[in-house]
């Protein structure tokens, strides 16, 4: 095959005395994510989506919540770590490399609104994967419904395209 889909979902409670960081950028915001790392749930998502194309397991795999050398690390460090290491010199069979085509990410939370923050966040990603045009970051509510209705949580779910580099 000349293309690999994957998909990623993390969701994470909102609490207070934490910063909110999306996709690499604070958000001013009273509530931030609760993890184990900057708690970014649109990195992860995208962390993720990235090792399920690759067949390559998932974030817990390589960043565990037990390691306290990633407690309160930033995400995008975690996601520039996973670029490079599976697409600066990876190779799957010895003979394909694989790119990243399309990242495509949906992130469900209440409030705040992100809008303005969005072309800031798809900047960060672009200079951790090394990609241009190709990120679209979208948010919706739930319509009050749940907890992250409530406002009691976030949750971001993301799919990446990848596709075998020529030669």
């Amino acid at each position: 095959m000349d293309y690999r889909i994957g998909n990623g979902i993390d969701v994470h409670p909102l609490i207070k005395g934490r910063k909110l960081i999306l996709g690499g950028v604070h958000i001013q915001y009273k509530l931030g994510c609760d993890g184990h790392s900057d708690g970014d749930v649109l990195i992860h998502s995208i962390i993720d989506a990235i090792l399920g194309a690759l067949g390559k397991g998932d974030i817990g795999d390589y960043f565990p919540s037990s390691d306290q050398k990633f407690k309160g690390v930033s995400s995008i460090k975690l996601l520039d770590y996973i670029y490079n290491e599976f697409f600066k010199e990876f190779t799957i069979d010895n003979e394909s490399v694989w790119n990243i085509a399309n990242i495509d990410s949906t992130i469900i939370l209440q409030e705040p609104i992100i809008k303005p923050y969005i072309e800031e966040m798809k900047e960060q990603i672009g200079i951790s994967c090394s990609l241009n045009d190709n990120i679209s970051i979208k948010a919706t509510t739930t319509d009050h419904l749940g907890f992250i209705g409530a406002g009691k949580g976030i949750a971001a779910i993301t799919n990446c395209l990848l596709i075998k580099k020529n030669g």
